[in-house]
């Protein structure tokens, strides 16, 4: 019954269900979208959140200070180094010169930061 189910249980219950989601969408987005950047931007921002949903439903189970505070600094900790990585990454991979999608109708590095990207070749110096 509905009702003999303490209110923690089902946020516990809530948060993993829904973690568990998005951890799935971010998988999915690895697998389906079409280029590099793309990908990272859907690895980091569901990954990140469905890491974090996760940790908070565990962190509600177990209720302790000590893994409340374990769950919460490493929420703290993803959420700060996930962005940092994946642009690192992506810049990377661009100047790497990693194909972009076809789709991809503007790119506003291009010429800027290395690379032979569609950018114009050097002139010989009389």
């Amino acid at each position: 019954m509905a009702g003999d189910i303490p209110w923690w249980e089902l946020i516990v219950a809530a948060c993993l269900l829904a973690g568990g989601f998005f951890l799935f969408v971010a998988g999915l987005g690895i697998l389906r979208l079409p280029d590099v950047l793309i990908r990272m931007h859907a690895s980091t921002k569901a990954g990140t959140l469905g890491v974090g949903l996760v940790f908070g439903g565990a962190a509600v189970h177990f209720g302790t200070a000590a893994e409340t505070a374990i769950a919460g600094l490493t929420i703290i900790f993803l959420l700060v180094t996930a962005p940092v990585a994946a642009h690192a990454i992506a810049r990377a991979a661009y100047r790497m010169n990693v194909p972009l999608s076809d789709r991809t109708h503007l790119d506003e590095w291009q010429g800027k930061y290395g690379g032979d990207r569609g950018a114009e070749k050097p002139r010989d110096r009389p």
